[in-house]
């Protein structure tokens, strides 16, 4: 890939560019990229979840050499595949989408045991990895309030 590309889809297609939250300009990219999923039956969009990871996880790395800098806030990539974990356990509607988004975003930046950690992995794996494990955790709580709860 070359480095516009790279740039194009580590910054979420312009997104985290963003002077204001880049991470939540990511994450809105997010939602609409699930929204795309709609129609995708869970065993597709489980795939295409995966082959976003193993995208943002080379990604990250590319543009990390692009940028010379560790988890540049310009990436968001990384928060566009932490939502898509985050909605893997339910089902895609407004209501679920809204409380993925906000749960999503409260993990991301408090970063609680062990995922502040996993920032350490080198390249690519540490920018991506502790948005998965904010996504795991977020999507463990909509599960919970979607199924438990009847949220």
């Amino acid at each position: 890939m070359n480095e516009k590309l790279i740039t194009f889809l580590a910054t979420g297609f312009g997104s985290g560019l963003s002077p204001y939250a880049p991470g939540t300009a990511g994450t809105l990219v997010g939602v609409l990229i699930c929204l795309l999923c709609l129609p995708m039956p869970w065993m597709l969009r489980l795939s295409f979840v995966l082959v976003l990871l193993t995208l943002s996880i080379y990604v990250s790395q590319k543009a990390e050499e692009i940028y010379q800098k560790k988890d540049d806030q310009r990436i968001v990539i990384d928060e566009i595949i932490g939502l898509q974990i985050t909605m893997l356990p339910v089902a895609i509607n407004v209501l679920n989408l809204c409380a993925a988004f906000v749960l999503f975003r409260i993990f991301d930046i408090w970063k609680p045991f062990p995922i502040r950690n996993l920032q350490g992995l080198p390249g690519g794996w540490g920018v991506v990895i502790d948005d998965v494990a904010a996504g795991i955790y977020a999507g463990i709580v909509l599960w919970l309030l979607v199924y438990l709860f009847k949220f």
